[in-house]
């Protein structure tokens, strides 16, 4: 058996309109070749679906049978391609999402927004995972985009994992210190000030930027006194509060009142803290295109 969705859509207008003559006028096409389709639907079939006499035109029972299913058909297929047009254009899908903690105090909680508002029926999932556990995850396709700062991955690393990696935000370090603390009245430091002072760290071996930062430190010409290691950032802002120590701490950390601490700018050779989008570099997902598009507005379509 051999029917396809033509005939169905031929034999539908011919049901509705009960006239081949307005059936085909409302198919654009001319009568004998719809009578044709329809004499080899009901071939197909081995059914007759209208009785014709010479004043009479109706269908018979099999054919009103047919129609209500061929318009239940015809309506699902419709729904079925408008969904695949969506999904090729990331209207609908999943994007799950990869960052570090720090990345919720600047704009990345906006740009969700902006995504959700745009795509709303995208579903979407924040994962919190250090930059060690996003690479892994987007190579095992365990999250599909990851945020996380510097330092930036060599290109030959990214492209060896198959990965890529754009700068989607800039900013850079400050120095989290005690309210009490005698640099606290001060509108900028240098990172020379902080020399000999307990520093308060992420794990060293949780990523590259505290190793970065570290380095930042010996660069500036004092190797840092590290006092205690944490695995978020909220935690070494609780020590800070507590007066045990100062930490290297993105400007939009700033933007929450964390008691009993003071941000101060660094005011010369800040850290980088820009923060960076990482993704699958031949990964053709339509709800990632959809989601850098938002990232990027400017960027030309491909």
């Amino acid at each position: 058996m051999s029917i396809d969705l033509k005939q169905l859509k031929y034999f539908l207008a011919v049901a509705e309109e009960k006239s081949f003559s307005r059936a085909a006028e409302r198919l654009h096409i001319s009568q004998p070749p719809l009578s044709q389709q329809i004499m080899k639907l009901e071939s197909e079939l081995g059914v007759r679906l209208f009785t014709r006499t010479t004043r009479s035109f109706e269908l018979t029972v099999a054919g009103r049978a047919l129609m209500v299913e061929a318009a239940d058909l015809l309506g699902r297929m419709r729904m079925t391609i408008d969904t695949i047009r969506q999904i090729d254009r990331g209207q609908v899908g999943r994007l799950r999402v990869g960052i570090v903690g720090s990345a919720m105090w600047g704009p990345i909680p906006g740009l969700l927004e902006r995504f959700q508002t745009d795509f709303p029926r995208v579903t979407w999932t924040i994962h919190e995972l250090g930059p060690n556990d996003q690479w892994e995850a987007l190579r095992n396709k365990q999250i599909d985009v990851g945020f996380w700062r510097e330092p930036r991955i060599e290109p030959d690393v990214l492209k060896a994992a198959n990965l890529r990696q754009e700068l989607c935000f800039k900013e850079q370090f400050c120095v989290a210190v005690n309210a009490r603390h005698p640099l606290a009245g001060r509108d900028a430091i240098s990172l020379l000030d902080i020399a000999g002072e307990p520093m308060l760290t992420l794990h060293l071996d949780q990523s590259a930027e505290p190793r970065y930062l570290m380095q930042c430190c010996v660069n500036a010409g004092f190797e840092p006194t590290i006092f205690q290691e944490a695995a978020e950032p909220q935690t070494l802002l609780a020590m800070v509060g507590a007066g045990l120590g100062v930490a290297l701490m993105p400007e939009t950390t700033s933007r929450i009142g964390w008691p009993g601490v003071r941000f101060l700018p660094i005011n010369a050779h800040a850290p980088s803290a820009n923060l960076y989008i990482s993704y699958p570099a031949q990964d053709d997902a339509p709800v990632v295109r959809a989601f850098l598009k938002i990232l990027f507005p400017d960027s030309p379509a491909e």
